[in-house]
């Protein structure tokens, strides 16, 4: 087994102690109990703004792809972005971890130049995980100035949270101004990720992917414009999609509530582990206990939240097969 793996798995095995810790002695025939007062209609409601945040991501990843002059099928992309999410959430951090694959699939099975994968896609995670910061950063400063949330010190995360956000478009700007300077500096860190055996010959092409990116900077500066629009919006969905959970639950959550509970819930993702399982459920539990909610409600809302995970994974799942299918 290779340190590598070694790691994953002891994640693995962290994450389902947590949440076997977190729940074993919580009212679970009351969760089973929530979940079937749910009607048809909810389930199609709630089903279709999955949906809607899935084809908005694929969205602005297809508009970045055409902006550098590639041609990509629309459901096509969208199974190399559900392949990717499954591997991301079974590797540490339900963030990152299926990109390399998705770069390999881009590249092997629709013919874009690999420069032009590798960029379309570091610039869709970099507006993904820009616009996520950003939402997390309004979120704790809501909850700074509230004064029923001075029971945690929300200086110190405004304060991570605002510092992880300036620096992500400095380093985007220095990308673009000093593209070589900052890849010498970026190499040790992205060694591994580099030797991936698929994308060995990623520095080949790095010259084009620099002209590529100042291209885009210069003359297709309107479509980075849509493509965060596209994910500001996209977060508004997800938003919803957590607002229509608690409506489901019957928790009457004011603003305040909710922007605790949604905040939690997106700190917890950010934690090393796959899939978020354990630090969610810890989040919510600690969240939704704060504000003086029942238990029950949490473990409905858990409840959801992981039906939904599960539903990804099988399409993921089936996504990666239709894939590998392909390659045969």
């Amino acid at each position: 087994m290779t340190r590598a793996n070694a790691v994953t798995l002891l994640l693995w095995l962290s994450a389902i102690a947590l949440a076997t810790w977190i729940l074993k002695d919580l009212p679970l025939a009351a969760m089973l109990q929530g979940l079937m007062q749910l009607n048809t209609g909810q389930w199609i409601f709630w089903l279709t703004l999955n949906v809607l945040v899935m084809a908005l991501s694929t969205l602005r990843w297809h508009a970045l792809i055409r902006a550098l002059n590639g041609t990509v099928n629309f459901f096509a992309l969208t199974l190399i972005r559900l392949a990717g999410q499954t591997i991301s959430f079974v590797t540490p951090g339900p963030q990152f971890g299926g990109e390399p694959m998705q770069i390999y699939w881009l590249y092997k099975r629709q013919r874009l130049p690999l420069h032009k994968a590798v960029l379309s896609l570091g610039l869709d995670r970099f507006l993904e995980l820009w616009v996520n910061f950003a939402v997390l950063l309004l979120g704790a400063m809501l909850l700074l100035l509230s004064p029923r949330m001075a029971f945690a010190d929300w200086n110190q995360i405004v304060l991570v949270l605002f510092l992880l956000l300036l620096s992500i478009p400095i380093l985007f700007i220095g990308m673009f101004r000093r593209p070589r300077w900052l890849t010498r500096r970026l190499r040790p860190l992205l060694a591994r990720w580099l030797s991936h055996p698929r994308l060995a010959a990623l520095n080949s092409h790095r010259d084009a992917l620099e002209e590529d990116l100042r291209e885009l900077l210069r003359a297709r500066k309107l479509v980075l414009v849509q493509a965060l629009g596209i994910s500001i919006f996209n977060w508004i969905v997800i938003l919803a999609e957590l607002w229509l959970l608690l409506l489901f639950t019957q928790v009457p959550v004011d603003l305040q509530d909710f922007t605790l509970i949604a905040v939690a819930i997106r700190l917890a993702m950010l934690l090393p582990l796959p899939g978020g399982i354990g630090t969610i459920e810890a989040a919510l539990l600690w969240s939704m206990q704060m504000l003086g909610y029942d238990v029950s409600d949490a473990l409905v809302l858990i409840a959801l939240m992981r039906l939904r995970d599960a539903a990804i994974l099988l399409a993921g799942a089936a996504s990666l097969v239709a894939l590998r299918a392909k390659s045969n």
